[in-house]
């Protein structure tokens, strides 16, 4: 890992390091400038590399070869504490915690002007916490096989979007990656008739600000389905093909509730189960924790007890149920399948783990066949390890993402179905 010595110098670049990675600082410098302060906030052009012990000799030789100046300076250590030695005097001691603290109050009392004060004051007394996220797998995720991608006859995904939708291109790369003949099709396909969702196994509702959400979140893009007899008939008609299957995500989530397709299909509108703005009073863009809990959905098979990472993105993604009945059925008939987490891996309503204020920490809803499954968090963005922001050292061996499981579970099922 690496960090430019700019804005504020060495010691910055190397608190900063320590922060995200959750450890203490053993730095012991010697130079010919007696004043410590001139060496460590010195913004003059520099990097500051991490590497295993192991491989310094090599990549001191490496920097020699072209002539870079590099000094050893220090080494990571796991007891959060920052120790810093100038000319063999002691300048700096302090817990690594309580520094982050200090370098985080600027945005702190900035966020308390621009978001629920509680929510911050919740995230704030979180960041004088030190903990890692508490990963968990159940299964070993694996690569599509190679005789699977080049099949020339695949089952037919449908990639919808909406005017505003901006999620369609890493769900098309998701289940290409799983082995679909992905399309790209326009609501506007729909209503011409160019394309029918006969032709289709899947379909995929991509996140986004459909209609830039000024009637709520999903509801323009709700309204041209149900007000349009054609395609309220075509939608209906593909739901109760017992072959088919569909995943919204995040904006496609919203709509999936609005159209009633999860978590019971048939419910008035009034009992409908709805997404609303986050408790925080703001979007919401984070790597938050979720766990897989058993359920009927069929795209979740094999990963229940998971915990796992997954990028979140949205300003109304708090679950509402306007009848609490409905909330009790979903749970009983265990189609949540997707909560929030807190570092202990427990399913919280605790900021910001559970990102949004949803009950229940509920994040993902699915229909009683499974065949259904609506999510707010995005899948489609970390179904490759390198989306991933930090991986624990367990995780550095897989051979493929965890979550490029759920794309291929749902072509598994429309193979065996």
């Amino acid at each position: 890992s690496g960090h430019d010595c700019s804005d504020g110098g060495l010691i910055v670049a190397a608190l900063e390091m320590a922060f995200a990675g959750n450890c203490g600082l053993q730095i012991e410098i010697h130079t010919e400038e007696r004043d410590p302060l001139r060496v460590l906030f010195s913004e003059e052009p520099g990097l500051l590399m991490e590497c295993p012990e192991e491989n310094l000799n090599e990549v001191m030789k490496i920097l020699s070869s072209y002539a870079v100046e590099a000094k050893v300076i220090g080494r990571p250590t796991k007891d959060e504490q920052i120790k810093v030695v100038h000319n063999k005097k002691e300048v700096l001691t302090e817990s690594m915690p309580l520094l982050r603290a200090i370098w985080e109050e600027t945005s702190y009392q900035l966020d308390r002007l621009q978001a629920n004060p509680e929510c911050v004051e919740e995230e704030w007394q979180s960041l004088k916490e030190s903990f890692f996220p508490p990963y968990h797998l159940t299964f070993e995720p694996q690569e599509t096989p190679p005789e699977v991608l080049l099949r020339t006859a695949k089952p037919k995904v449908a990639i919808l979007r909406e005017e505003g939708s901006n999620g369609d291109r890493e769900m098309a790369a998701a289940f290409h990656q799983a082995g679909f003949e992905v399309w790209d099709v326009t609501m506007t396909d729909l209503l011409k008739g160019s394309v029918s969702l006969k032709d289709f196994k899947g379909v995929a509702f991509v996140g986004g600000f459909s209609y830039a959400d000024v009637l709520d979140s999903a509801k323009g893009w709700a309204a041209v389905i149900r007000f349009n007899p054609k395609l309220r008939d075509e939608f209906d008609e593909f739901y109760h093909r017992p072959d088919t299957f569909s995943l919204g995500v995040c904006n496609g989530c919203q709509l999936m509730a609005l159209l009633g397709w999860v978590p019971f299909y048939g419910l008035e509108d009034e009992k409908k189960v709805r997404f609303i703005k986050n408790t925080s009073e703001r979007f919401e863009s984070r790597f938050s924790w979720v766990k897989v809990l058993p359920s009927p959905a069929i795209m979740l098979r094999g990963m229940e007890g998971s915990v796992l990472g997954v990028w979140v993105a949205h300003g109304e993604g708090r679950v509402y149920f306007p009848d609490e009945g409905i909330k009790e059925r979903v749970l009983k008939g265990s189609l949540a399948p997707l909560r929030y987490v807190d570092p202990r891996g427990e399913v919280t309503m605790r900021y910001p783990f559970n990102p949004n204020g949803s009950p229940e920490g509920i994040t993902g809803l699915c229909s009683e066949d499974g065949r259904h499954l609506a999510m707010m968090p995005h899948p489609e963005r970390c179904f490759k390890l390198w989306q991933w922001p930090w991986l624990p050292e367990e995780f550095k061996g897989l051979k493929a993402s965890p979550w490029l499981k759920l794309f291929q579970n749902a072509r598994q099922w429309v193979e065996e179905s």
